[in-house]
């Protein structure tokens, strides 16, 4: 890994949350880089940070943060140096842009779907309205919506088309980054294809690197080029797409990928047993070790880090 080729470098991000019950630790120490003009998908169960993480690299946090911690380098610059407004101005929608999930959500219902995606554009490039809606007008190009919908409102386009109109509102400034949470959830199989396939051709032809957040292992290994494995606040493992795939190496990595139907096999698909744990008071050792058919006793004494073969895997059956 060399500085020219890494886009996105985190380490040790930690964002915990005041609540009522206690703190929750809902990212916690994670670890994990991405090289320009590839994708990185992070999957995982509901629950275990996926979002939460999305939310700290963009820095779009609650009001009940306690902690907000680590090392976010971009293009080699730290950003986690900035202030709140330096951040808002350089980075967030200029370097780095998110299509967040259910794409009627983060619409503007009032307001025509071509001048909600001028807006970044009029803000960020400082141009007039007439270029930032001849921007607009180009991304809808480009990612497939007719120009004419410039006009329409949210309500007036399906969620297919929705989608597609958040992705063009997270291009508009062309940013080297795109973070997308759950693009497809809420999508039919046959739109969830489209807008697969949309993504990969946005990242051919425009050199776009994505952070792809979602817990639909299927869909993602379409797009993926690099996995990273989410549990309870943790990366637990991460590696090449391929070979992640073909052969997991985390016990919890294994049992995700075997929760997954396969078309071209009579094997039934398998099950995690337990719950994850709670992130208020995790466990001091392994937090799949509850869970684990693999357990031994160094699992509840402390949290494993071992490298295996180029692949980070938190496991000491790899020690």
């Amino acid at each position: 890994m060399t500085e020219e080729k890494t886009l996105l470098q985190i380490e040790d991000l930690k964002l915990h949350f005041r609540t009522g019950k206690g703190t929750v630790q809902a990212v916690d120490g994670v670890d994990f880089h991405l090289d320009y003009n590839r994708a990185v998908v992070i999957i995982g169960e509901s629950g275990c940070g996926k979002t939460s993480l999305a939310k700290a690299v963009l820095r779009l946090l609650p009001r009940n943060v306690q902690t907000y911690s680590g090392q976010i380098r971009l293009h080699n610059q730290d950003v986690m140096l900035l202030g709140d407004e330096e951040f808002r101005g350089q980075v967030r929608w200029v370097q780095m842009s998110m299509v967040p999930q259910a794409a009627m959500n983060a619409l503007n219902p009032v307001i025509r779907v071509g001048d909600q995606v001028a807006e970044p554009a009029m803000i960020h490039m400082g141009i007039n309205k007439e270029q930032a809606l001849n921007q607009a007008r180009k991304m809808f190009q480009h990612v497939g919506v007719p120009v004419d919908f410039l006009t329409r409102y949210p309500f007036e386009l399906s969620g297919g088309m929705r989608q597609r109109v958040a992705i063009a509102m997270a291009l508009v400034t062309t940013p080297d980054l795109i973070v997308l949470d759950e693009p497809t959830s809420a999508l039919d199989v046959l739109t969830q294809a489209n807008i697969m396939n949309l993504l990969k051709r946005i990242k051919k032809e425009m050199g776009t690197s994505f952070i792809l957040i979602t817990h639909d292992v299927g869909t993602s290994s379409e797009l993926a080029d690099d996995v990273a494995v989410m549990y309870a606040g943790q990366i637990v493992e991460t590696g090449d797409a391929y070979r992640f795939f073909t052969a997991p190496l985390h016990p919890y990595s294994q049992k995700l990928m075997a929760s997954v139907p396969r078309i071209r096999s009579n094997q039934e698909p398998d099950f995690i047993p337990g719950q994850p744990p709670s992130l208020i008071s995790p466990p001091t050792g392994c937090r799949f070790a509850a869970r684990c058919h693999l357990r031994f006793e160094k699992c509840d004494q402390e949290p494993p880090v071992v490298e295996q073969e180029g692949r980070q895997v938190k496991c000491w059956l790899y020690t």
